[in-house]
């Protein structure tokens, strides 16, 4: 049963990242990916610190930090990713887990 469910976030995740990076068959979708998410604000509302929430999500603590600072912006399938985080963290946490 958890096979099951990790199968279909993580299936959910690629076809996120597919739509955001422009690989999924045009009209078989509909999507908003913002042009700017706030990093910041996606982390306090976790509760953890820069160096948690990279670990958690595969980021680097210094990615974090650029974006948090404004040195760099998340490109459309990490802004994609971190709304996921942001609507259901516990699904990403499920996805990453290891098999």
């Amino acid at each position: 049963m958890a096979r099951k469910a990790f199968e279909k976030i993580a299936a959910g995740l690629q076809s996120a990242i597919d739509i955001a990076e422009g690989r999924a068959a045009k009209g078989s979708y509909r999507v908003h990916v913002p042009p700017e998410v706030d990093v910041r604000a996606i982390r306090r509302k976790l509760k953890l610190t820069q160096e948690e929430f990279a670990q958690r999500f595969g980021f680097t603590a210094a990615r974090v930090r650029d974006w948090e600072q404004g040195r760099s912006k998340p490109d459309g399938a990490l802004r994609a990713y971190l709304m996921v985080i942001e609507r259901n963290p516990k699904a990403v946490e499920k996805a990453l887990e290891a098999a």
